[in-house]
């Protein structure tokens, strides 16, 4: 890895948050790893001042003949999801995969590999909310919207912004091992490994606006989400017919209300596991799912993690033991 050269890609608009992200992974310097590090540098298709998000004003040292010497070329985010893709841009990424570069995107960059070709016939993710647009304007890709980055060898595509942590990680992994992507996610503050298959996003299941029968059903769900709820109980809680049942949840929702109701219990089950320590079999029995086993079944298809897994990374009490650990550690390092 010595000399390995690192190029991120800087436009006009740039998304700050995401171009960080790439700085504090592959350019600060680190010499508590004692291993060689990466070169980092920073073009775009101007020299001049471009705006970036936030109201900041940058200028880039190096133009897109950086990337015929790279390594690895990161595409921090785009402009916009219609904004055009410069010919010159494309041209440059498409020398760049025919030498055996890796390249990158975070968030809304896919669209730039997409307009340079790069993706056909792949799969790829992108931020959940521009994976039908990403579709609609490259039908040659195959676009995974659940998960948070997909590795297609020397092509690397992440979900949004944060997901680009994870993905940034994975790639000093590959370089460096788990052990030196742990101490940099370490020094990030930030989990040491989510797998790029783990879901992005899983939204808890909207309650539509009005006080008609369903709405008191789904009110009564989320208040009461350990109860048995077959398709005639639930239609007589709404007081309707179960076909008027299927129809308004599909309406109103989209989902059936089997989908729905396991999509609630989901969300119950995660506010518990973020928030309490819980048993994993009081919370399957609080949500309904009858067991732990059944809690993980659903857990798998819809999160594409474990219950356990969840909680270690987004509980609060887990945090807070981590925390006490570290600070219990620092005071016996100090002593």
């Amino acid at each position: 890895m010595k000399n390995h050269l690192v190029a991120a890609l800087a436009y006009e608009g740039l998304c700050t948050f995401e171009f960080g992200c790439v700085t504090e992974v592959f350019a600060l310097h680190r010499p508590e790893l004692q291993t060689d590090w990466y070169q980092f540098a920073v073009c775009s298709l101007t020299p001049y001042h471009m705006r970036a998000a936030g109201g900041l004003r940058i200028q880039c040292e190096h133009d897109l003949s950086l990337l015929a010497r790279a390594d690895s070329i990161v595409i921090p985010g785009w402009q916009g999801v219609e904004v055009p893709v410069p010919i010159e841009l494309t041209e440059a990424l498409r020398a760049a995969a025919a030498r055996g570069a890796r390249i990158a995107s975070i968030c809304s960059g896919v669209f730039v590999l997409a307009a340079a070709g790069l993706l056909n016939g792949k799969t790829a993710t992108t931020h959940w909310r521009y994976a039908a647009e990403l579709q609609r304007q490259f039908p040659a890709i195959r676009v995974n919207q659940n998960v948070l980055y997909v590795d297609e060898g020397n092509i690397v595509t992440s979900a949004g912004s944060a997901a680009g942590i994870d993905m940034l990680l994975h790639l000093v992994r590959k370089d460096h091992g788990d052990r030196i992507a742990n101490l940099v996610a370490r020094r990030m503050v930030v989990s040491g490994h989510r797998d790029g298959g783990q879901a992005q996003y899983l939204p808890r299941p909207v309650l539509p606006a009005g006080s008609g029968g369903l709405q008191v059903l789904m009110q009564q769900i989320r208040a009461e989400p350990g109860q048995s709820y077959p398709l005639a109980k639930m239609a007589r809680i709404a007081a309707v017919s179960i076909r008027t049942l299927q129809r308004q949840f599909t309406d109103s929702t989209g989902m059936s209300p089997g989908v729905w109701l396991t999509r609630e219990r989901i969300a119950s089950a995660c506010e518990l596991l973020e928030e309490t320590a819980l048993p994993l079999a009081h919370i399957a029995a609080h949500c309904g799912f009858g067991s732990e086993e059944s809690m993980r079944h659903h857990f798998r298809l819809s999160l594409h993690c474990s219950p356990s897994r969840y909680r270690r990374q987004f509980g609060l009490m887990n945090k807070l033991e981590s925390d006490n650990e570290d600070t219990l550690e620092t005071m016996s390092t100090l002593r």
